[in-house]
């Protein structure tokens, strides 16, 4: 979905930063249950080195819950058996910091 689209919304349950790699995130959202790749107008995953930069440009979209979430490969990193789902999600508030 692209950003443009998702500004248009008039309240977007949940706004998840997806950690990606060191400091490297993009960002889904959750509408009615689903969950939607946001896209810049190109059609192209927004992704961003800067949590603080990802949350300005997304200030205009109207959510009631902004999180970071983490997938962990732990247990495929130590040779475990496979658990599920290895997601953290943590609660992010917007402090308007940028």
């Amino acid at each position: 979905m692209k950003l443009s689209k998702l500004e248009k919304y008039f309240e977007v349950e949940k706004l998840v930063f997806n950690s990606l790699d060191l400091a490297l995130y993009n960002v889904s959202a959750v509408i009615e249950g689903q969950e939607y790749m946001i896209t810049d107008e190109r059609g192209e995953r927004i992704k961003h080195h800067n949590l603080l930069a990802l949350q300005q440009r997304f200030q205009n979209v109207k959510a009631k819950k902004q999180v970071v979430r983490q997938s962990s490969a732990y247990d495929e990193m130590i040779g475990g058996p496979v658990k599920g789902s290895n997601e953290m999600e943590v609660s992010l508030g917007d402090n308007k910091l940028y």
